[in-house]
């Protein structure tokens, strides 16, 4: 249960986010501008690279790279392959972590390497790996630490981590916002690398729109008004399933369900359409808590748990014009027009009697501004259901 009358009270909000998520979230797009600048003023700028590399690999610590690996993936389309290195080790501890680079690695690739700290013996062991093998590489991390140190001695390419100087650091590890201080530098190298747009102009235009998201989904503007704080009350005693429609719509749901189970403890499940029908369709239409037999007229109902049901938020990106599903097929002239997996999603969870709501974005500011109007809503809704639940203080 959460204590929704605490979401219209925005004093109450304050006092109750001690960990200052709201303030986190809300600096996502002085993170963008910071650190795209930083990215300009360093040797990204003078690259000219031959061709474009076979495979980007991406490694690193924190929620920031699955959310960058399937942001590249989504605007990169089928012109390069992105793969995540996921850490292994005995504990969750960054300096207990390592990396492995697959065997097919070589010179045609390119390694990312992003750290809001950058003292993680197993990503310099990563990066040395990456020098033997020939392959490229090119880090995110402060400019002043070992991989930065390592970055440079083995003549990677090195971009001086460089969040907003007066946004405050919260002390959780999925805080919200943080993230696109290690991703808006990517965007300028892949522009450059030739890989996808992403101008000077977009990238302003993206921290514009997490910006706007902001504004709208402050803790002064009202529930009713307010599509984060309404989707946190939605949430509540429900179990979030994600569903997606396109590449950019894909990374944001995978995203915002590790931060709705990581930080508001609130399990959530995503899954691209039309794959999940058949993922979630065991989860439609009842109680996901098993309780007493609702015919069982003596049962003691005092005690019994809320019965948690599901709730499909869907997110598409393929109505946008900026943003097309570089994966769909072209339709054949004449052929007959098919329903796309958003109207049956629609059509499903009526006949299911699934409670059902979709999540919007403006139109236009390209694919960047889009991604970025998706995970930052998200972002916000995670915060406030943590805060009404109260583990987020």
């Amino acid at each position: 249960m959460i204590d929704e009358t605490l979401l219209d009270e925005p004093h109450a909000l304050v006092r109750a986010d001690s960990r200052g998520l709201l303030r986190s979230v809300a600096a996502a797009g002085a993170h963008v501008r910071t650190s795209a600048r930083a990215a300009d003023e360093s040797p990204v700028a003078r690259l000219t690279p031959d061709d474009r590399p076979g495979t980007l690999l991406i490694a690193g610590t924190g929620h920031a790279v699955p959310l960058a690996a399937g942001l590249l993936a989504a605007l990169a389309g089928d012109g390069v392959r992105v793969t995540h290195i996921e850490p292994t080790g005995p504990f969750a501890d960054p300096g207990a972590l390592t990396w492995h680079l697959p065997r097919w690695v070589g010179p045609l690739d390119l390694l990312l390497i992003l750290t809001a700290d950058g003292t993680e013996p197993g990503l310099t062991l990563l990066l040395e790996a990456a020098y033997r093998r020939g392959c490229a590489a090119v880090t995110v991390a402060p400019e002043i630490s070992p991989l930065a140190e390592a970055t440079a001695h083995r003549r990677g390419l090195g971009i001086p981590h460089s969040p907003a100087p007066h946004a405050e650091s919260a002390d959780h590890p999925l805080t919200p916002g943080l993230a696109w201080a290690l991703i808006a530098p990517l965007l300028p190298l892949g522009d450059r690398l030739g890989l996808f747009a992403a101008p000077a102009a977009d990238v302003l235009a993206m921290a514009d729109r997490l910006d706007a998201v902001a504004e709208r989904c402050g803790p002064t503007t009202r529930t009713h008004d307010n599509v984060a704080k309404a989707l946190a009350a939605e949430f509540a005693a429900t179990v979030p399933l994600l569903w997606s429609e396109g590449p950019l719509a894909h990374a944001a749901a995978r995203h915002a369900a590790a931060t709705l189970t990581g930080l508001a403890a609130r399990p959530a499940l995503a899954a691209p359409l039309p794959g999940a029908f058949t993922e979630h369709g065991a989860l439609l239409g009842g109680s996901l808590v098993p309780g007493a037999d609702p015919d069982d007229f003596f049962r003691d109902r005092v005690d019994e748990p809320q019965p948690l049901r599901a709730r499909v938020l869907l997110l598409s990106d393929t109505d946008s014009e900026a943003s097309p599903d570089p994966a769909a097929p072209e339709r054949a002239p004449g052929a007959p027009d098919v329903p796309s997996a958003a109207s049956a999603a629609r059509a499903l969870a009526f006949d299911q009697g699934v409670a059902f709501s979709e999540l919007a974005v403006a139109r236009g500011g390209g694919p960047l501004a889009t991604a970025a109007e998706f995970v930052a809503q998200l972002d916000f809704a995670a915060v406030y259901l943590a805060l009404a639940a109260g583990s987020g203080s």
